[in-house]
Parts: C-alpha cells; sequence; structure tokens
C-alpha cells in the first residue's frame, strides 16, 4: 500500500502542477501564465466619440501647467510649500475646512455620476483608458502591423526589433507624459530649470523625474489592464455604488439567446447573438459581456461597435450589446427618481454651497497669533514684564504686502519687532516673534487683555484681542525668582 502511495505521489509530481479546465482570470491562461491581450479595436460610432473625448482631454492635460488666471497658475499643486492653486485661488494648509468640502463635494459627484450613467469615468474619462487605447495600443499596433501582426510577435516571442523599438517610443512618451505630470506639482517654470540642469546639481528632482517615468513606463508597456482588473478599486466598489436602475453597457440575453454559431441553418428558436465572439476579441480587459455585468468590464462600448457591425452583416437590429440598465434588461420598467438620485444632489448642493460661501467670505489675508514656546512671560531685573508673542501673517492676495503691527490701548506698554512693516510675497506665508513690554504692575489673574491692528496700508486692516499674562503681584528689582 506504502508503495503505490509512493508510486502515486511520483505520478503526480512528474504531471505537474494541476491546471484548470477554463481560463479562471481575463488575463490569466489556464497554466497560471500571464494572457497578454491584444484587442481588436471596433471603430464605430462610439468609438468616434470616445476619440474626440479622449484626444480632447489629453490637450487639456498637456495644456493646463501652462495657463494661467488672476496672476497665478490656473493649476498647480506645490506640496513642498503646502499650496494648492486652483483657477487662480490658493489654498494653503490652514484652509482645512476648504480641502474638506472641496474633497466631499468630489466624493458626491462620483457617487452621482456613479448612480446615473454607471462607470463612464472608466470609458470616456480616466487617463488609464485614454492613454491606453488611444496613444500606446495604436503606436503599437502600426509598429507591429496591425491587430493581426501583434498576435504574431506573441507567437514568435522574444524581442523582435520592432518591439524594441515599440519600447523605445513607449519609454519617450513617458519622460514627455512624466514631466508634464510633474508641472501640476512643481511649475513649468521649476520645471524648465530641471531639463536645462545636469542631473548631478539637482540629484533629488532628477530620481522623482526618473521614478514618475519609470513608473508610467512599466504601467502603460507591461502593467497595462492590471492597472483596471487589479489596482483601481472602482471595479469592486461599483456593487455599492450602482444600482438596478443605473445606466451600463450589457447583452440583452433576452432577445441573444439560445445563441447559434453561424448563419446559415438557423432554427426559428435562436436567438439574434451568432456567437462570433467579436465582443470578446475587442474587449480591451479580456471578458465576455454575455457573461453579465463584471467588476472588470469598464464600459468603453468596444464591444457595442462590434456587435453592431456584426447585427448589420447578418440583418438584424443593432443594440444586441447597448447601454441601459438591468431592470431594463431584464423587461421591468425604469425609474429616472430614486432616493440616491434625489439625494445624492441634495448633499452635493449643500456642500458646495458651503464652499461657495466660505470662499467668498474669506479674507486675503490671515493673521494668527500664537503664545511662544518656553516660559510664558519673563521679569526683566527692573522688573518689566516681556510677553513673547508668534505672529504668523499669510497673504492670500497676488501681489506682495507689507504689514504694520500696533499695539492698542495698554497705558505705558510697548512693542518690539525685529521687522515692521512685515514684508510678506505674494502667496506666501512669514511667522516672526515680537515682544510686547509691560512696566512693573499688578497683573490680573486671568491676565491682560490687549489689542493688535494688523494692516497693509491699502485694503487690509483688522484687530485681533490677546491676553497677556504675568506676575500676579507688583514686582521689584531684585526680586526675580521669588514666584
Amino acid at each position: 500500500m506504502k508503495d503505490r502511495l509512493l508510486e502515486a505521489e511520483g505520478a503526480n509530481a512528474r504531471a505537474g502542477p494541476p491546471q484548470a479546465t477554463e481560463r479562471v482570470l481575463p488575463t490569466m491562461n489556464p497554466d497560471g501564465s500571464r494572457r497578454w491581450l491584444r484587442p481588436k479595436p471596433s471603430q464605430g460610432a462610439f468609438w468616434a466619440r470616445r476619440r474626440i473625448v479622449a484626444y480632447a482631454l489629453m490637450a487639456v492635460f498637456f495644456l493646463v501647467p501652462y495657463l494661467r488666471m488672476a496672476g497665478r497658475p490656473l493649476m498647480l499643486l506645490d506640496l513642498p510649500r503646502r499650496q494648492f492653486t486652483l483657477f487662480g485661488t490658493t489654498f494653503l494648509s490652514t484652509d482645512s475646512m476648504l480641502f474638506m468640502l472641496l474633497m466631499v463635494s468630489c466624493l458626491l459627484a462620483i457617487f452621482l455620476l456613479t448612480a446615473m450613467f454607471g462607470r463612464v469615468w472608466c470609458g470616456w474619462g480616466c487617463p488609464q483608458t485614454v492613454y491606453m487605447e488611444f496613444l500606446f495600443r495604436p503606436l503599437e499596433r502600426w509598429l507591429e502591423g496591425g491587430y493581426n501582426g501583434s498576435i504574431r510577435f506573441d507567437r514568435r516571442g522574444g524581442f523582435q526589433p520592432r518591439r524594441l523599438l515599440k519600447y523605445a517610443l513607449y519609454a519617450v512618451l513617458a519622460a514627455f507624459l512624466a514631466h508634464t505630470f510633474l508641472a501640476y506639482f512643481v511649475g513649468v517654470e521649476e520645471l524648465a530649470k530641471w531639463v536645462r540642469r545636469s542631473p548631478v546639481e539637482h540629484p533629488v528632482s532628477f530620481l522623482v523625474m526618473l521614478g514618475t517615468a519609470a513608473a508610467i513606463f512599466f504601467d502603460f508597456a507591461i502593467f497595462r489592464e492590471q492597472t483596471c482588473l487589479v489596482a483601481c478599486p472602482y471595479g469592486r466598489l461599483q456593487s455599492a455604488l450602482l444600482d438596478r436602475q443605473s445606466l451600463i453597457v450589457a447583452y440583452d440575453a433576452r432577445r441573444g439567446e439560445p445563441r447559434q454559431r453561424g448563419v446559415v441553418g438557423r432554427p426559428e428558436s435562436a436567438g439574434d447573438c451568432v456567437d462570433c465572439g467579436a465582443c470578446v476579441l475587442t474587449c480591451p480587459t479580456g471578458i465576455d459581456i454575455r457573461d453579465g455585468l463584471q467588476m472588470e468590464c469598464i464600459h468603453c462600448t468596444q464591444c457595442m461597435d462590434a456587435c453592431d457591425v456584426i447585427m448589420d452583416n447578418v440583418a438584424k437590429p443593432r443594440g444586441l450589446i447597448r447601454y441601459g440598465s438591468r431592470d431594463r434588461f431584464e423587461g421591468r420598467p425604469g425609474r429616472l427618481l430614486r432616493a440616491r438620485v434625489v439625494l445624492y444632489p441634495l448633499v452635493l448642493a449643500g456642500t458646495l454651497g458651503l464652499l461657495v460661501w466660505n470662499l467668498s467670505a474669506r479674507a486675503d489675508t490671515d493673521v494668527t497669533l500664537l503664545r511662544a514656546g518656553g516660559a510664558p512671560f519673563v521679569r526683566e531685573p527692573d522688573g518689566t514684564v516681556v510677553n513673547q508673542i508668534m505672529v504668523k501673517l499669510t497673504n492670500r492676495g497676488s501681489a506682495d504686502r507689507s504689514y504694520r503691527l500696533e499695539l492698542l490701548g495698554t497705558e505705558g506698554a510697548h512693542l518690539i519687532a525685529p521687522v515692521n512693516p512685515v514684508p510678506v510675497a505674494a502667496g506666501a506665508m512669514r511667522t516672526l516673534s515680537v515682544f510686547v513690554v509691560l512696566p512693573p504692575r499688578r497683573m490680573p489673574d486671568d491676565g491682560m487683555p490687549v489689542r493688535f491692528r494688523v494692516s497693509d496700508g491699502l485694503r487690509y486692516s483688522g484687530d485681533f484681542a490677546y491676553r497677556l499674562i504675568g506676575p500676579d503681584r507688583e514686582s521689584h528689582p531684585g526680586e526675580e525668582g521669588k514666584e
């Protein structure tokens, strides 16, 4: 018995690991190896519309870093300085409320868009889809001789000269996209300095650029559709974001089933689907749309264009694969108004209203008074009390300003500042220490209220309350340290 078990184990070892009887994942072969997808393009009506949208989005992406509004970049996400500029308005790290309202508004807009139109973002606007399907894959097919040429290259294997040329052009495109992408974070002026200088002079920024270009190259040359299938969480969230009335791309099983391959000799009971597989050949994620709503479907409409051509050829009505809702495909009536379609816009309008109101009420100067660290006050030998105060000035305007600091309504006290007025560049923040010197006197237990005035001499002036602290009894020379 033991000998037979050992013999069986040896036979299993020689046979190798068990293989699946059918494909488990769209991008995995039954033996577990990577299945490289070479989708056959279907250039129908929806393809033409998506191409116009894609090239328009590319143009916007390339041009935005060079555009300016109100003397500022149209969009600049300056992480080192913790400043975000959007449409001429600069948000600072202190604008936490504005950031929260903006992020919540974006999130609600995504929920609403998905509830109404499904994964329209994935198929029409996502940069992964736009650049993969309308830049990198067209270049690949052009260099390799179209769809059939790419298939032949796969069968040969290895690195043929044309594929090496393809990867070289991919590297150039990745470098260009990386520089454009980084322009959103450092600005075109700073990026121009990076390009003109030797990498030895700025190794950190050069490595950032090199890493970004390498990541883009890896994404579009190697990882490709895996970004949508593995890395992006959107597909896994669609079960919660979609409902039965959301617009999706789907196969009409009531009309298409039962399938019958070919056209000649079709029985009367056969459905309209001729089982040609055109919808599978053209899918950029490798799925069969006829299997129902799937996480991997990005609603790119390629299967719709492919199927419409086949329906024209077999003299059947178009729309076997089309836009629709799950309820409509199953013969149930559609409902435009439903809970999420009503609640999402209401909440979105509320958050956007709060965002606009906060933006309109926001002053172009921020002043913050903070007590300095360490001892809360210092008593000099002559009995005078000195409070150190940290003043933080933020200039949100588009021009440089100089702010004058004044101490109001405190008899015998005077303000000492290292610089006064204080220059602050446009969109910048400056922090400095000032000192308030009080003559010897009894200090109330809860401190002494004072007011500071900050003005730029032109359009801004504001008064700010502050409370000085000190000893709670009269001080005399030589008594320091007795408190």
